[in-house]
């Protein structure tokens, strides 16, 4: 089993900079790629970046490109998403998707609101 815990959740101000860790643990192996996604209420749920464990891979989702860095800590088993010059439209859910042995295992999500 593969548990993924989110954190870093909270209130943002626009234009400044905000945080996100993606743990996981439990039978994890060396390598996995971890992606992030976020959901805004009452839309679809939207890819914000990638990364394979070896941090040679990312990939950013178009509204976030150029803001967004996500980064690893192999030892640590953490994956930190940053985001610069929050937007209001940066508030949503903020998913962290582990995949192992082609299973996806999903946090329960952490909450960003990016007050204007």
């Amino acid at each position: 089993q593969v548990q993924v815990t989110e954190s870093g959740g909270g209130l943002a101000q626009s234009g400044g900079s905000h945080r996100l860790s993606c743990k996981a643990s439990g039978r994890v192996g060396a390598t996995y790629p971890v992606t992030w996604f976020r959901q805004a209420p009452g839309k679809a749920r939207e890819f914000v970046a990638t990364i394979d464990w070896t941090g040679a891979f990312t990939s950013y989702g178009d509204s976030v490109k150029g803001r967004c860095t996500i980064s690893q800590d192999n030892l640590n088993h953490t994956v930190t998403l940053q985001i610069i010059d929050l937007k209001p439209e940066d508030t949503a859910v903020y998913s962290c998707r582990v995949v192992v042995d082609g299973e996806f295992y999903w946090g329960q999500g952490t909450q960003v609101t990016v007050s204007s």
